[in-house]
């Protein structure tokens, strides 16, 4: 009989073991992760299981919830940090080429998008927990940093959503000239400004306070009111505003 060889770096079980395993086209139909969603919806799926759906096929090694199953251990089975891998991340997976990383790179673009659309459902800024819902939906969960202004007209509703500047892991490059020259062009009587700590943690630095006071005055020159500074953590933030500090 051959004897099962363990993998040493992926702890699964080596090809001669997976010649013997039963494809996934054979397994009970309450097992096949489509026929499971299509049967009992997909409340009754894993979050490797619905994976494995958008994944498809797998390889001869390995069925698509082998790999789905990998993917999200190597996020600790968290959807916020799988949330946050690229292209070249997935790819570092055994079974993930080209095609299915941009595939689910896609899906992880149309969802920030749908998030988007439903904040223009309720376009009015009442509270920080408003302005946080917005930011939060357009860089919650992104792995770098990212700089965004909501413009608002006299009565707190939203003229438009701007990307205002990208940067890397620990910071990015805020330009008032462009901040004050979007908002001059579209006649905004209010801005709120944010950014998101892709390390989760909602504390300004000393760099943010700076900014933020160096925005405050020249928004009070050009008569337009910066009415909070928002920082997004994964899921948490910090209101200026709020805490007194802007």
């Amino acid at each position: 009989m051959k004897k099962s060889v363990m993998d040493s770096q992926t702890g699964l079980q080596n090809d001669s073991t997976y010649k013997n395993r039963i494809p996934m086209q054979f397994w009970a139909e309450d097992d096949i992760p489509s026929e499971k969603l299509m049967l009992k919806g997909t409340a009754s799926l894993s979050d490797a299981e619905l994976l494995s759906i958008l994944i498809g096929s797998g390889t001869p090694q390995e069925n698509s919830l082998d790999i789905a199953q990998k993917i999200m251990a190597s996020c600790q089975n968290n959807l916020c940090e799988f949330w946050k891998l690229g292209i070249a991340d997935l790819q570092k997976i055994r079974g993930i080429g080209k095609q299915r990383a941009c595939q689910i790179i896609s899906m992880f673009a149309l969802s920030r998008r749908r998030n988007a659309t439903e904040v223009v459902i309720k376009p009015k800024i009442s509270t920080s927990q408003d302005a946080y819902t917005i930011f939060h939906s357009l860089m919650g969960d992104l792995p770098y940093e990212e700089f965004w202004m909501l413009l608002l007209n006299r009565a707190n509703k939203i003229i438009k959503t701007v990307k205002v500047s990208e940067g890397g892991i620990s910071g990015t490059v805020v330009d008032p000239k462009k901040i004050f020259f979007i908002a001059l062009e579209n006649h905004s009587s209010s801005i709120i400004i944010g950014h998101n700590h892709p390390a989760g943690i909602a504390t300004p630095s000393d760099a943010d306070l700076k900014t933020t006071r160096k925005l405050k005055d020249a928004a009070t020159f050009l008569e337009i009111s910066i009415l909070d500074h928002i920082i997004v953590a994964q899921d948490n933030f910090y209101s200026f505003a709020d805490e007194g500090t802007l």
